[in-house]
């Protein structure tokens, strides 16, 4: 198989490991009301154990991301495989909600972000053309969780206790993860029938990692990130506790977020045909414009079929501009520190979506109702958008192959 077709596997085998990862750390939301039932604790303790997650991604991610820059990808997603399935299984043993917190969180979050920077490093620097809709394909693959790990994780805590069914997902994730790791390789710098088209290079000519961490298109990637992923973390993660609020029925409510990630689906394929026709940026502000308004729709949801219609709506959005973060850092930045810049970008999203957990069970815990937690997401999709208008790509600067033939 040669590289123009290998490339494909490395982007099923990304979006393999995105759909279990994200859905074995995003299982929590499907044991939400079972484990406070079972352990008598909070709403708000357990749903924090994400919000430690999400705050040990951000920490994890960059220096994850500079670890494959430097020994390669798949040693990297092993041992993120490996962690994340030990960790599962440290949860479901835990007798106390600290120790609950730390293993769930702290370990899972640290895992989980040795998944994300090297998949999408790596993918970005296989495509020079298609990008948008290769990184959106790997995205996808992490969208398929809801639609896969979520009713799975719903059957095995409707039919066993809550300890048996995360020791299921923990075997799961080490039955399927730590094989597909070994798929992913180096992307190919030349070769022949390389996949690797010439063209202007990314970035100012001998960019170096500490260069490009203090740049403004860096620094503006990361604010946005931030405040795209404070605007979908809160209603990703209390959708199924809103709508059993409402009085709908665990494994119904788990079928919204079913929907969700069906809708996200599409989103990512379209939102990734979109920026490769008419530009990454163009279409992340008006994406996240969108993203911001579908958040807010979620006040007016109560019975089923309007669950189902904003969840369809808000997932294509949101799940639709994540990947183009990753396409305009590739336009931006060199393919040998790719691995940082896309950790800092996670590094912030982490950030933003810890505010979600915790925020809505505080003030779910305090006023027994989700309807601020939204508000306050459409005010963060709004924070997005002004950010990412902000961006000023770099100027192209061409190859040093090109740039040596003019000379001669």
């Amino acid at each position: 198989m040669n590289a123009s077709q290998y490339r494909w596997v490395i982007v099923a085998a990304g979006g393999l490991l995105g759909c279990v990862a994200v859905g074995g750390l995003f299982s929590l939301p499907v044991f939400l009301r079972p484990m406070a039932a079972d352990t008598g604790w909070s709403v708000a303790g357990i749903s924090s154990a994400l919000t430690i997650g999400f705050l040990a991604m951000a920490v994890a991610s960059i220096g994850w991301g500079t670890l494959s820059d430097r020994i390669g990808p798949r040693p990297v997603l092993l041992m993120g495989s490996t962690l994340l399935a030990v960790s599962l299984l440290l949860a479901s043993l835990t007798s106390s909600l600290l120790a609950f917190q730390l293993s769930f969180g702290l370990i899972a979050g640290v895992a989980t972000a040795a998944i994300f920077p090297p998949v999408m490093a790596t993918v970005t620097g296989w495509f020079e053309t298609h990008r948008s809709l290769a990184v959106s394909l790997v995205s996808a693959g992490m969208g398929v969780a809801p639609m896969t790990m979520s009713p799975l994780a719903a059957w095995l805590v409707s039919t066993y206790d809550w300890r048996t069914a995360m020791q299921s997902i923990a075997a799961v994730v080490a039955g399927i993860m730590i094989p597909t790791s070994l798929l992913v390789g180096r992307p190919p710098v030349s070769a022949p029938g390389a996949v690797i088209a010439p063209g202007d290079v990314a970035g100012p000519p001998e960019m170096t990692r500490s260069a490009a961490l203090r740049s403004p298109q860096f620094l503006v990637l990361l604010t946005t990130n931030f405040f795209c992923c404070a605007t979908h973390s809160g209603p990703i993660i209390h959708t199924v506790s809103y709508a059993v609020s409402c009085g709908i029925p665990l494994m119904a409510a788990v079928t919204i977020y079913s929907v969700e990630g069906l809708a996200g689906l599409g989103g990512r394929i379209v939102f990734g045909l979109l920026g490769d026709r008419f530009g990454a940026k163009r279409v992340l502000v008006l994406g996240l414009l969108a993203q911001a308004f579908g958040a807010l729709a979620y006040v007016a949801a109560r019975d089923l079929a309007a669950f189902y219609a904003v969840a369809a709506t808000f997932g294509f959005l949101y799940a639709g501009t994540m990947p183009l973060y990753a396409s305009i850092a590739r336009d931006n930045f060199p393919q040998g520190i790719m691995g940082t810049v896309i950790g800092g970008t996670a590094m912030a999203g982490s950030l933003g979506m810890a505010t979600g957990p915790l925020a809505g069970g505080l003030i779910y815990d305090s006023l027994a109702s989700y309807t601020w937690l939204y508000v306050g997401s459409w005010v963060m999709g709004l924070g997005a958008v002004l950010m990412m208008m902000t961006f000023r790509p770099f100027p192209k600067t061409p190859p040093p192959v090109a740039s040596a033939q003019a000379m001669a």
